[in-house]
């Protein structure tokens, strides 16, 4: 028998065009939950749409350039005129960049951060306006296991994700009073089509797999129960969490 523990809220899911965000936004779905799907590719975000409403699901597509204050505005005032409400937000959109500091652009810097921690503020703000007014509401940070260790030729991303969790610690304390969660997931390696091509060459992956104690890379699946009790009403005490799943990295 299949369970509904978000059946009648609405969630909305950034980077949700591919690998682990449309991942979670399935999860949401088989959960109950109607979903937006926002990332900057439309042939992404409709086939996710039409995958949905054929078995009977709900969801909108909200093509989003998550740097964008204004992009990011609609994307979270058409949820609302769609589906009635906002109750779940999951900041997932992303992007790394490998680069050694001394060859790192100003602009590639820019790139990383806007995307990672301005796209987070700029959607926690939109949704959150909401959820304070409605005095409930669930947020969840996808941030990364990156921001908790040293890592070389990853200074921007690292510093991002980083920033992602205060920025997750400082809006839980500032929303606890209104009943809004904000909490954090942190992943490491996680086998999606983002990193295919490095799966693919048998050196790449061991020289991954050999710096994981629990010598795998995680699966998509792995993360839907801890997204599913972050978004839920299990989670309700809970709130500047980090959850850190990673097979054992980040404490080497």
């Amino acid at each position: 028998m299949t369970t509904t523990p978000l059946a009648g809220k609405v969630a909305i899911v950034t980077g949700a065009g591919r690998g682990l965000g449309r991942s979670m936004a399935h999860a949401l779905v088989d959960a109950g939950a109607s979903v937006s799907v926002a990332s900057r590719t439309v042939s992404e975000l409709d086939s996710f749409v039409d995958g949905v409403k054929a078995e009977g699901g709900q969801a909108l597509a909200c093509p989003t350039d998550i740097t964008d204050e204004s992009s990011v505005e609609r994307m979270v005032e058409a949820t609302v005129e769609t589906f009635g409400r906002v109750d779940i937000l999951v900041n997932n959109s992303g992007i790394v960049a490998s680069t050694p500091l001394i060859d790192q652009s100003a602009d590639e810097w820019d790139r990383v951060v806007a995307t990672n921690l301005r796209g987070t503020f700029l959607a926690t703000r939109a949704a959150g306006r909401h959820f304070v007014a409605q005095r409930s509401g669930k947020v969840v940070n996808i941030a990364s296991n990156f921001a908790l260790q040293g890592v070389a030729n990853h200074g921007a991303y690292s510093a991002s994700k980083a920033g992602v969790i205060a920025f997750t610690r400082s809006m839980a304390i500032e929303w606890a009073r209104h009943d809004v969660q904000v909490n954090a997931i942190a992943p490491g390696y996680f086998a999606t089509p983002l990193n295919a091509d490095m799966r693919e060459d048998p050196d790449s992956l061991a020289r991954v797999v050999r710096a994981i104690p629990a010598r795998r890379m995680g699966q998509p699946d792995e993360l839907r129960p801890w997204l599913l009790l972050l978004a839920g009403s299990e989670s309700s005490f809970m709130t500047g969490e980090v959850i850190v799943i990673d097979g054992g990295q980040s404490v080497r």
